[in-house]
């Protein structure tokens, strides 16, 4: 199936001059040199392709294995460059599929900064998916880091480092 793939992309090239859409241009790519240890980097989608100065949304994933405990609060913060715009009414956090229910989404716009408050804290061993919709990329591409914290109930009340995704504006 590989080889019929490569085969196609290379004729569609050879034949318009021009070459095949990728699959892969809205998943995450292997990434070297980021600054992120591997086992740091989280999975994300960019269901509209991260192209610049367009319309988005973020599919920023949190696997199972990450989640060692429940959740009460997701904070993402992202860089001061980032000059995109988040509708904090379209944000949403699923679980198997499913919408949970948020008591409070908060955008810091100055401290570039999300918070996300569930109304029941997020099960531990869940895989989790943080949905952006609506979001607004950047006027200009590049490399951008999406901090992931949390903070567990009945945990101290520090945010603990959950991972990084690493999202590319074309």
């Amino acid at each position: 199936m590989r080889r019929l793939l490569s085969a196609l992309a290379v004729t569609s090239f050879l034949v318009t001059g021009l070459p095949a859409l990728s699959w892969a241009q809205s998943l995450p790519g292997f990434t070297l040199f980021s600054g992120v240890k591997q086992e740091n980097q989280l999975p994300f989608r960019l269901d509209f392709g991260g192209q610049a100065n367009g319309w988005d949304r973020y599919i920023l994933r949190i696997p199972a294995k990450r989640m060692k405990l429940a959740v009460g609060q997701f904070a993402i913060n992202y860089p001061d460059y980032y000059k995109g715009t988040f509708d904090q009414k379209k944000i949403e956090v699923r679980v198997k599929g499913k919408a949970v229910p948020l008591s409070e989404v908060k955008w810091d716009k100055e401290g570039k900064l999300i918070n996300i408050f569930p109304q029941e804290p997020v099960p531990a061993g869940s895989a989790v998916e943080v949905v952006l919709s609506n979001v607004k990329n950047p006027s200009f591409g590049g490399v951008y880091y999406f901090n992931c914290q949390v903070l567990s109930p009945g945990d101290v009340p520090l945010l603990r480092y959950m991972g990084t995704w690493i999202l590319s504006i074309n």
